[in-house]
């Protein structure tokens, strides 16, 4: 059983930055991929990146590569998403979320345990 609590939200303008992080409980953190997902106002929750259990391995979705980065420190059980040069279209509820399956890190269904979300809000 693993829990995440978010933190890190708030509002900023375009061209600002946001640091996430999610803490986890449990004591088989470095077993989990983690993923942030989000989900813009009236859409589908999507994939944004994800880190292997070792921290070795990231994968971004197009969207945000180059401007967002996940890192995590499994000895604090803690995952991070450092947000560059936001954009309006960055706009959304942020979720932290775990699953042992790497290789299948950007499906939704593939994560067994999510946070509760903090909201993003990126102005023009």
């Amino acid at each position: 059983q693993v829990q995440l609590v978010e933190s890190g939200g708030g509002s900023v303008q375009a061209g600002g930055s946001l640091r996430l992080s999610c803490a986890a409980s449990g004591r088989t953190f470095v077993s989990y991929t983690m993923g942030w997902f989000r989900q813009p106002p009236g859409k589908d929750r999507e994939f944004v990146a994800a880190i292997s259990g070792s921290g070795y391995r990231t994968y971004y979705a197009d969207s945000v590569k180059g401007r967002f980065t996940i890192s995590r420190d499994n000895d604090k059980n803690m995952v991070y998403l450092q947000m560059n040069s936001l954009k309006p279209e960055d706009t959304a509820v942020y979720y932290c979320a775990a699953t042992f399956n790497w290789l299948r890190a950007t499906m939704i269904g593939e994560y067994d345990y999510w946070g509760q979300g903090t909201q993003v809000t990126v102005s023009s």
